[in-house]
């Protein structure tokens, strides 16, 4: 099948979801003449928000179920990334030599530009695309940024000139979806690889290969940025074979990339070194926001930004909503909203901002990760800890009595629970923090309504 040819194609739409990918694909098809069908696991109630974005286009929907018959007789079946290959309808499809695709596959067969930047990682990687995006920003005003950041690339594309920069947060799903297509961006940079969805992987070396599709299918003429601090990426099995690499570090001078020198940023290239700020000049809070304002420096500095622009978007951009996100202060007590911590490595690094008491709003789905680390943290650091109900609630629970059986636990059943408790405990100077560690599924639709939940309730407070 021509897929540059949609018109009067039945295309299935596999996974609407909730962060706008699938709307974007479904709209974009839609509009091209394509008959759309969109099936989800969620209910219609499930899918509200999703589904007022595509009111009064000709879209079938089959929700609350797949029906094999629409794998059956679809001519393109477009996947949501987070369905797994394995999947037992995708197999129905593949028997039938039904071709199936993902949103940013068919974004990158249609996309007339190749001058792409695509930014993965653990954690950081919105952070770093924005940033990086800013950037660029000041210099070339037209860039876009899509991608894994909430953002569907369809909604772009129609923006888009042969010579436009495209700033693209790619998840490991994502990355085996171009995989199939042997593509992979100009400027590559990986954040870091640390323990994660080991619910869908079955070891960390099979999470960080997924990862290394970012890179795997570069030319010669482009380049890779890695973190030196995280040991995964400095492995020979992981970098082996790269050509045009640039590191970036918090620890170590590095020979080609960005470095700490005291409180400033160094860009070294070859034997030439270049001052680029000073640590002041960082508004964004958070110490482990120091290694994505490294990374978002290296690929500016690669992709050639003016250091001065450079030094202006960090002195002026504080930080991307839901990430120690400041909500409120109230009777002397701040409220912070870290919802995108979904695992422990991302709460333990936000409990250690802090230097005040914590009132730790924490726990949800189990994505199979260990909480040991996270627990002897809570344990130092935190005053109440309150847990979310949840498949990893429980596990994280037991790790932390371990580590001490002084600190109170409650476990609650909703976010207005939570919060209403979190106020009963806090106290002058104290601060409240939700960072979870944990998946959102279960109370809330995903992470972004767990943070919507909380921040309403947070602000209604008296």
């Amino acid at each position: 099948m021509d897929i540059l040819n949609l018109k009067n194609k039945k295309v299935l739409v596999m996974g609407l979801g909730l962060h706008g990918g699938g709307v974007g694909v479904a709209k974009f098809l839609a509009k091209n003449g394509a008959c759309v069908t969109v099936t989800d696991l969620k209910s219609e109630q499930e899918l509200a928000p999703s589904l007022v974005k595509l009111k009064n286009l000709p879209i079938r929907f089959v929700l609350g179920e797949h029906r094999a018959q629409d794998f059956q007789n679809a001519d393109l079946i477009i996947k949501n990334p987070s369905v797994p290959d394995h999947s037992p309808y995708l197999n129905i499809a593949r028997q039938h030599k039904i071709p199936v695709e993902t949103d940013l596959g068919l974004f990158w067969k249609l996309c007339p530009s190749q001058n792409i930047i695509g930014i993965t990682g653990t954690k950081g990687k919105s952070t770093t695309t924005t940033l990086v995006h800013q950037m660029i920003k000041t210099e070339n005003p037209n860039a876009q940024i899509a991608g894994n950041i909430r953002v569907s690339p369809f909604e772009i594309l129609n923006k888009i000139k042969k010579d436009t920069t495209i700033v693209l947060e790619l998840s490991s799903w994502q990355l085996e979806g171009l995989a199939q297509h042997k593509a992979s961006p100009r400027i590559a940079c990986v954040t870091n690889v640390l323990p994660d969805h080991l619910n869908r992987y079955s070891s960390m070396e099979a999470y960080a290969e997924a990862k290394k599709n970012i890179f795997k299918f570069q030319k010669n003429t482009d380049y890779v940025i890695l973190n030196y601090d995280n040991a995964i990426l400095r492995k020979p099995n992981f970098c082996l074979n790269l050509k045009r690499i640039y590191w970036f570090s918090r620890q170590k001078k590095i020979e080609k990339g960005v470095f700490l020198r005291k409180e400033h940023i160094i860009f070294k290239e070859e034997k030439l070194e270049h001052y680029i700020a000073a640590l002041s000049d960082i508004a964004i809070p958070g110490t482990h926001n120091l290694e994505n304002v490294l990374a978002a420096v290296t690929i500016a500095c690669v992709y050639g930004v003016k250091r001065n622009n450079i030094k202006k978007i960090l002195r002026e951009w504080n930080g991307l909503a839901s990430r120690l996100e400041l909500v409120r202060e109230i009777g002397g007590v701040k409220y912070y909203n870290d919802t995108t911590a979904t695992m422990p490595d991302a709460a333990i690094a936000a409990l250690k901002t802090f230097d005040k008491p914590i009132i730790l709003i924490a726990g949800g789905a189990d994505k199979n990760l260990n909480f040991e680390n996270l627990a002897q943290v809570i344990a130092k650091k935190v005053k109440y800890l309150i847990l979310l109900s949840g498949t990893a609630t429980a596990k994280l629970k037991e790790a932390v009595e371990k580590n001490t059986l002084d600190l109170p636990i409650a476990i609650v059943h909703s976010m207005s629970q939570a919060v209403e408790l979190a106020r009963k405990q806090a106290q002058k100077n104290d601060l409240v923090l939700l960072s979870p560690a944990c998946a959102s599924f279960g109370i809330f639709q995903n992470e972004f309504d767990r943070g919507e939940q909380f921040n309403k309730k947070v602000l209604v407070l008296r």
